[in-house]
């Protein structure tokens, strides 16, 4: 008698589920323009210098000097959003440091970010990092570009 609770109560709904669950998720993939996207916000749009550049990154910086760039949009429709930058360790992609700039809204004439700010670290381990500029727009869109530098 347990047993056929335990069944219909636990066992039999999980069931139903996983099945009416794959019904709908095939219906609605089998419509056209219609793709199964888990991370909405991760690499969207990608670009390496058309419309986001980074400004003021060096190849190699000693031990005590400090890192500081400007990041250049000149893609109109991104004129107002979040922008994050990331330093991640090359070999370990380990996040060194990160700096989130959020609100960033500029007008045509200067489109030079963050403003009234400054995204400026000093890394104290020697090694090669890549640093990576991510722009995210209100609409959720984003735009991104990378570069590497060393210190040593």
């Amino acid at each position: 008698m347990v047993s056929t609770r335990l069944f219909v109560v636990f066992i039999l709904p999980i069931i139903f589920s996983v099945i009416v669950g794959s019904i709908v998720m095939a219906d609605t993939l089998q419509k056209p323009d219609r793709e199964l996207n888990m991370w909405p916000m991760s690499n969207s749009e990608t670009s390496h210098g058309s419309s986001i550049q980074i400004i003021g990154l060096s190849a190699e910086y000693s031990l005590s000097e400090s890192i500081e760039i400007k990041v250049k949009v000149s893609d109109s429709s991104f004129n107002c959003g979040d922008l994050y930058i990331t330093i991640h360790n090359s070999e370990k992609s380990n996040v060194v440091t990160q700096g989130a700039f959020f609100e960033q809204c500029f007008s045509s004439e200067s489109n030079l970010l963050p403003i009234n700010d400054k995204f400026s670290k000093v890394i104290n381990t020697p090694g090669s990092y890549d640093l990576v500029v991510d722009m995210i727009s209100k609409d959720l869109s984003n735009i991104s570009t990378s570069g590497i530098f060393t210190v040593k």
